[in-house]
């Protein structure tokens, strides 16, 4: 069996035992190649090249961000049979998607889950998101994407990132609050939702894409607009109509509370098991794709693609 591990050579203590884990166990029957990521993007590229080479499986060793390019890279040409299975070892900040899988939160135990799949032969197929608009590829999201306010607290954390600060939840949060009361526009809503042969839904001034539930985490505590979104069905879409604080602190304290059902509220709109929607906005308006800030945009279609690959779990 062929596999390429992908991995950041800028890597952790922990997530590089967890590499070195990996390799040691397989090393006389797996052959594994071991290819480290130089710059953004070099992921998806790495993917693409062990897909065209015909490799059994691809290792993703990182975050969210790793994960996300290793699909794209993977799936550069659609979803195929004769694909690379993805096996993930999470170790970055929030690891939603592996979370969501059932995995461990932290890179040495989910190499011992992983480690068990692979020697069982372990898959399952997940159905994936997708984003496009003019003038750029269809792209592929593996647990969440969000147009308007969440969206720009993305955009303004990578900022701070590069200004040297730590991509911890509370960095999140800080920077959330921040931008909720002096960055954002509460008072015109920028965004139309449209669905295929249905009416359009105006006056909103967010909207979260979920390919699965929890949506995020914020540290260990999962963030839920839509708890019924799941692998195995379409998308689910939450908006808000308004950012008035008391509507904004009602639906986020739903968020936080486990519960089997969609937030309720007159300012809320709620769509579940959705083949597509595209969110069309007045102006431009930023939007991103788990977790990664992809810039402003007027139009962004979300469609939901089922079974697009198989993952070692």
């Amino acid at each position: 069996m062929r596999a390429m591990l992908i991995a950041n050579p800028k890597a952790t203590s922990t997530s590089r035992r967890a590499r070195d884990i990996l390799v040691r166990a397989f090393t006389g029957d797996l052959d594994l190649v071991l290819a480290e990521t130089g710059h953004r993007g070099h992921a998806t590229e790495l993917a693409r090249q062990a897909a065209v080479e015909g490799y059994d499986v691809v290792v993703a060793l990182g975050g969210d961000g790793t994960v996300n390019e290793t699909v794209n890279g993977l799936l550069a040409e659609g979803p195929s049979p004769d694909l690379p299975s993805l096996a993930v070892l999470p170790c970055g900040s929030a690891n939603v998607f592996a979370r969501a899988l059932g995995l461990p939160d932290d890179p040495i135990g989910a190499t011992r889950s992983v480690l068990e799949a692979l020697r069982a032969g372990r898959h399952r197929s997940v159905g994936l998101g997708t984003a496009s608009h003019p003038g750029a590829p269809e792209r592929y999201f593996t647990f969440c994407a969000g147009v308007g306010l969440d969206a720009e607290v993305v955009r303004e954390v990578e900022r701070r990132r590069e200004a040297g600060l730590r991509a911890d939840p509370s960095l999140y949060v800080r920077t959330a609050i921040r931008h909720f009361f002096s960055g954002t526009d509460r008072r015109h809503p920028a965004l139309t939702l449209e669905q295929p042969g249905r009416p359009p839904k105006s006056g909103l001034f967010l909207a979260f894409i979920s390919n699965t539930s929890p949506w995020t985490f914020m540290g260990r505590v999962p963030v839920n607009p839509s708890p019924k979104a799941n692998f195995a069905r379409g998308l689910d879409v939450f908006g808000m109509r308004s950012l008035e604080l008391g509507a904004t602190l009602g639906a986020l304290t739903q968020m936080l509370t486990p519960r089997a059902h969609p937030i309720q509220g007159r300012h809320v709109l709620n769509l579940h098991d959705e083949a597509e929607v595209t969110v069309r906005a007045d102006r431009p308006v930023a939007f991103q794709l788990d977790g990664d800030y992809l810039g402003e945009q007027r139009a962004v279609t979300f469609r939901s693609v089922p079974k697009a690959i198989r993952i070692v779990i």
